[in-house]
């Protein structure tokens, strides 16, 4: 009989920063897949906006879910909240992130410690206590950090030292917690996305500095468009995918290849 490998039906997953772009991306390929929805930002109208849209056309049911992922009590509350509704926790996509582009000589220390904070902090916030209160006892989890190709390599087109350091931390912390929580049957993996048009990027990626670096430095020679990163999450969330564990998966065209 023929398997649906990537099955998600009856699933609960988590995606934060699901108010905008590649979380709202890769929420709505989970739920293609019959996925159950936890969407989780700080801004309930857009949440809100994103769930109508997925329960619309997908069939699946959603949660919004207003949380700042900096915040401990926050998030540990957030969790008992998903659990209150679903019961269950199977899958979490740490989306949300931040960057701050300057020199490094002229970074400030507030700059340096948002980026590790938002970006690194809320990462292990919420993958501690998703593990902790549902994964473990569960003895099954998917836990899928958003890192970057820059958490790879360096780059000299667009100095961001602490985003840098931030998306490096994650996926050494994808490592360390893919070792810690194997033997309880939760994979963690990294995706590492190349330039992807985003809210935070699009002023960026426009100029023309930068289409004309990623026809030199890309071998794809373009961005990655809308979709491209959805296969990836469903790979790395389906209940099939056993074996795979502390992987950091570059999604970038072949940027980090050359």
């Amino acid at each position: 009989m023929a398997k649906n490998l990537f099955d998600l039906t009856d699933r609960v997953a988590i995606v934060t920063g699901c108010s905008t772009g590649l979380g709202v991306q890769m929420a709505k390929a989970l739920a293609n897949q019959g996925c159950n929805i936890v969407a989780v930002a700080r801004r309930q109208n857009l949440l809100e906006e994103v769930c109508a849209e997925i329960e619309k056309d997908y069939g699946v049911k959603t949660f919004v879910c207003k949380c700042d992922i900096t915040d401990t009590e926050a998030v540990e509350a957030a969790v008992d909240a998903v659990l209150e509704k679903f019961g269950r926790i199977d899958i979490l996509i740490n989306n949300a992130g931040t960057g701050a582009v300057a020199p490094a000589e002229d970074i400030t220390d507030d700059q340096l410690f948002n980026e590790l904070n938002i970006d690194l902090g809320g990462t292990f916030k919420f993958a501690r206590a998703c593990a902790k209160k549902a994964m473990i006892p569960a003895k099954f989890g998917r836990v899928i950090n958003i890192a970057s190709m820059y958490g790879l390599v360096g780059n000299k087109v667009a100095p961001a030292s602490p985003y840098h350091a931030a998306k490096g931390g994650v996926v050494n912390l994808t490592r360390a917690l893919a070792a810690e929580w194997g033997k309880y049957g939760i994979t963690v993996n990294a995706i590492c996305p190349g330039y992807f048009y985003s809210p935070l990027t699009k002023e960026t990626l426009d100029s023309d500095f930068f289409q004309a670096n990623a026809r030199t430095m890309i071998p794809m020679e373009r961005y990655g468009n809308d979709g491209e990163l959805d296969t990836t999450a469903v790979f790395l969330a389906s209940p099939t995918t056993t074996y795979v564990t502390g992987v950091a998966l570059p999604v970038d065209g072949g940027y980090t290849a050359m």
